[in-house]
């Protein structure tokens, strides 16, 4: 294993990520969000039989919702709960208050009050090692979390996101030509 003593050669780490939402009017803090999934997807395949063969050939792809895990804080300027529900409030959906209240969720207001969704993978120094960048993400799901007298736990918000596609771009470091380690 002499290649992991080289100093210059240095793993991703899972810590190490800022996840961006900031939608319209709500962004929810950068250091509330202590967890998110990167993108994934999945390629379905159709198969055809001759004899007594198989064969398979890939079908459609379809990229895996995300989810991230958001600290809920009791602040005024912070509130996880506050952001979330303000977000859903800009996607259209609001409390049938009247039979008047005909408006519903739409995609393009739910991707707006979302607004440009990026995770970002750093290095030691803050600066950018990978970015992931979600096209057209909504809000799919959010969960507000569990009341226990049993539990010390902080509150957490868990929400899972639906998007179109997603692209990633790979920021490759400079290193200083001593930096490498003993071979």
């Amino acid at each position: 294993m002499a290649f992991w003593q080289e100093a210059k050669l240095e793993p991703k780490r899972a810590f190490r990520f800022e996840l961006s939402v900031a939608g319209l009017d709500t962004t929810i803090p950068k250091f509330l969000i202590s967890k998110v999934n990167k993108p994934s997807f999945s390629i379905s395949e159709s198969e055809h039989k001759y004899l007594n063969h198989t064969f398979y050939y890939p079908g459609r792809m379809s990229w895996n919702d995300i989810s991230f895990t958001i600290v809920d804080v009791i602040s005024h300027t912070s509130d996880g709960t506050q952001a979330v529900m303000k977000m859903l409030e800009k996607a259209g959906y609001k409390i049938p208050t009247n039979e008047g209240e005909t408006s519903t969720l739409s995609k393009a207001r739910s991707v707006g009050a979302l607004g440009k969704v990026i995770i970002r993978q750093i290095d030691s120094d803050g600066g950018k090692v990978e970015e992931w960048v979600l096209n057209n993400a909504w809000i799919k799901e959010a969960k507000f979390g569990d009341l226990d007298y049993g539990s010390e736990d902080m509150m957490n918000i868990e929400i899972s996101l639906k998007y179109d596609n997603a692209y990633v771009n790979a920021y490759s470091k400079k290193l200083p030509s001593n930096a490498g380690g003993a071979n």
